[in-house]
């Protein structure tokens, strides 16, 4: 009976099967269901915001989020700069890894760690938007939404009691949203001191890990142990308000604040040479620092004069007394046309002792050039008196308002009066119906003077100074400063006034010194920046 058995199971297990699949086969065909209805189609713009989600799932944050920006050609960008920037990647890595196993492995008795293959692979990281916060400090913060899935291949070599283990991580995957601060923002390249970087939420990190060859993370509870450890070890020491900190900048340098100032004397200078048709000349001296934007420093005109003696006293900011040199320019005087260079030269501010008074008799020369055949020509020669006062550690942190000290007005000052100085250093936001070739005009009791002109620009910069020799102080003055724009091209609208200030010169007489923003009147948004001086000779 068992052999009779076996063979009629077998028979009617094939036969049974058999007739199963037959059976449905024709009730799929020919029986429809009665719950089953037709998909509602609808267009996208219909849908809410739950059911797209779950439609798109992966639907960038530009899109799902106004405030995130679209940056495509940054993803364009990346992907055509990926094969250099995953071998410069991957080389500085390697660069900072390796002084830092070689301190750590004595500590566990490892012989050698090494990258047997470092790479990126081909696949770049995809930018999925960019949020950026606009604040009213000096500093830039972004919020990059990143995503990577990439193909990398990195294995390691660890050598240890005459054993070795290779480890090797692929298929990389990280999904998170960093937030990216600059600041501070400064005016020396790469324009900002320090990166600041955090993470607003845990990232998701994904990725394969072998060992010897063996799918380590294939162990039941392994991936999902991993998985939690490296989440909360990088939330840990990362997400928000936890940053990691990153120095681009010497915080010194990049500011290049003040540390000292320059004490100028002017004294004299001997056999100039004549530039004028009836045999003289009517110098003047102008001084300026290399790497300084600030105005030049100008001594009064000495008329038809070929020896002349000023004895003028000027204070000017030092930055870095290593690298900066004071240039020293000697000019004729011309009322009308362009002022004639007679000389120059310059003083490198590192051969000064600090606290130590110099005295430098300098010659005069054509240009800066060693090689310069014309300087070989007597020029003259002027006599200079400096001294460097670096700032005290507790006026480090001041500004230049706060530490200088005016210089004195000349000797030919009247008794009572004083020398108002008036540097216009640039205006913003000026425009013109007609035209935008803005120059300043300054107007002083009946006296005018007037800034360069400058073509084609809303935010000129003039950088001028003038100079007023009064025999009271001008408490009760008003200086008027008024932002003019000409064009001789149109000739109905030559002339066009773009704004206008009058500054009550009482504070100067007060404070000595004031440095401000101007609103021009007449003008949407224009402003101006002027730096008063009221000097004495006490």
């Amino acid at each position: 009976m068992g052999f009779f058995g076996t063979i009629l199971g077998f028979f009617g297990f094939g036969v049974g099967i058999n007739i199963g699949l037959i059976a449905g086969y024709f009730l799929f065909i020919y029986f429809q269901p009665t719950d089953v209805k037709d998909p509602e189609i609808k267009p996208l713009v219909e849908q809410d915001t739950e059911t797209l989600q779950k439609m798109f799932p992966e639907i960038p944050l530009w899109i799902k989020n106004p405030d995130f920006d679209r940056i495509d050609w940054l993803n364009k960008f990346l992907e055509q700069m990926w094969p250099y920037l995953d071998k410069a990647i991957c080389k500085t890595a390697k660069n900072i890894a390796k002084p830092i196993i070689a301190e750590q492995i004595p500590k566990y008795k490892i012989d050698s760690v090494e990258f047997e293959t470092l790479t990126l692979g081909c696949l770049p990281p995809t930018f999925q938007g960019m949020k950026v916060y606009v604040t009213d400090e000096k500093e830039l913060i972004m919020e990059p939404s990143i995503k990577w899935a990439g193909n990398p291949n990195i294995t390691i070599g660890v050598k240890a009691f005459g054993l070795k283990a290779t480890i090797q991580l692929i298929d990389l995957q990280v999904f998170l949203i960093p937030r990216i601060t600059l600041k501070p923002l400064v005016p020396s390249f790469p324009c900002f001191a320090n990166i600041h970087v955090s993470l607003m939420e845990k990232p998701h990190v994904d990725f394969g890990l072998k060992l010897m060859g063996a799918d380590v993370m294939s162990i039941p509870g392994a991936y999902r142990f991993v998985q939690e450890i490296i989440k909360d070890q990088v939330a840990n020491m990362y997400l928000w308000p936890k940053t990691l900190d990153v120095q681009i900048l010497d915080p010194s340098k990049a500011f290049r604040r003040p540390v000292g100032i320059l004490h100028v004397k002017v004294v004299r200078a001997m056999k100039l040479r004549k530039k004028d048709l009836l045999g003289a000349s009517d110098p003047y001296v102008k001084l300026k620092i290399t790497d300084d934007k600030a105005p030049s420093k100008k001594t009064t005109v000495k008329h038809k004069n070929l020896n002349p003696e000023w004895n003028e006293e000027f204070n000017i900011t030092v930055k870095d007394p290593e690298t900066q040199v004071l240039e020293v320019n000697v000019y004729d005087w011309e009322q009308v046309g362009k002022h004639d260079k007679m000389g120059i030269n310059v003083v490198s501010l590192k051969e000064l002792t600090p606290e130590e008074p110099k005295e430098f008799t300098l010659d005069l020369l054509k240009t800066l050039d060693p090689n310069d055949v014309q300087n070989e020509k007597s020029r003259g020669q002027i006599v200079l008196e400096l001294t460097y006062k670096p700032f005290k550690e507790e006026d480090m942190g001041k500004s230049f308002d706060e530490t200088q000290t005016l210089p004195k007005a000349p000797e030919n000052t009247p008794a009572g009066g004083g020398l108002l100085v008036v540097f216009v250093h640039e205006a913003q936001d000026v425009e013109g119906k007609y035209h935008t070739n803005p120059h300043a005009r300054i107007l002083f009791r009946g006296e005018e003077k007037k800034t360069k002109r400058v073509k084609k620009n809303r935010d000129p910069r003039w950088g001028d100074e003038f100079q007023f020799l009064l025999d009271q102080p001008p408490t009760h003055d008003k200086l008027h400063v008024e932002v003019v724009s000409t064009s001789a091209r149109n000739l109905l609208h030559q002339k066009e006034s773009l704004g206008y200030v009058d500054i009550n010169l009482g504070d100067v007489v007060a404070n000595k010194r004031i440095n401000e923003k101007f609103h021009l009147i007449d003008s949407k948004n224009g402003r101006i920046q002027i730096e008063l001086q009221w000097r004495t000779s006490s």
